[in-house]
């Protein structure tokens, strides 16, 4: 299968690699995705300094399951507020090691910190571009990873490409968050089931 067209991908590999069937998935346009989730998935910046930005907190890496595969490294991962915060990031990312610098690479491999926060710690110069926008019904392993939303409840999401201009692809990355509700304002709260 041509991976571009898998709206799981890099996902789907791991759900392979547990063994599970994938979650139900389906392609939405920009403009059918409700809010919050618009302003959070549609647009072409990184996500974690769009979290950040958000919540007002430092986002952190949680790395579910990895593997290398010559000079490429796959994760499932899940994006928390704080160091052991609330989750409001599941998916799955496929990092193209050979093009980034090897001090940003050594950093990558001790998988501490988001990969957005790793390239404008190093000021690396790349693109953000959503390939996909996406609805996914929550499953067991999402439900446990984002700590509540019953399974069969919908989420959102969004494929995204990472490109340098003088590298090529950087990363290629599936974001689901979880359930969200608009607070005072701008603010947003994750719901609680």
């Amino acid at each position: 299968m041509d991976h571009r067209a898998d709206l799981l991908y890099p996902l789907r590999e791991c759900y392979d690699r547990m063994g599970a069937a994938p979650p139900a998935i389906s392609r939405l346009d920009g403009e059918e995705m409700p809010q919050p989730y618009r302003r959070l998935l549609v647009h072409d910046r990184d996500m974690t300094p769009t979290l950040e930005a958000v919540f007002g907190q430092p986002i952190h890496l949680r790395v579910l399951q990895q593997w290398t595969s010559g000079e490429m490294l796959t994760r499932q991962v899940l994006l928390v507020l704080g160091r052991e915060g609330s989750p409001v990031v599941f998916g799955a990312i496929r990092i193209h090691l050979d093009a980034f610098p090897l001090p940003a690479r050594e950093e990558i491999l001790q998988g501490h910190k988001p990969l957005g926060a790793i390239l404008h710690h190093h000021r690396l110069e790349h693109q953000s571009r959503p390939q996909a926008f996406i609805r996914v019904e929550a499953d067991g392993p999402i439900s446990r990873a984002l700590r509540g939303p019953t399974p069969g409840s919908l989420l959102y999401g969004r494929l995204n490409l990472l490109e340098s201009l003088q590298k090529g692809t950087l990363a290629e990355i599936l974001e689901i968050l979880p359930a969200l509700q608009e607070g005072g304002g701008q603010s947003l709260r994750i719901q609680s089931n």
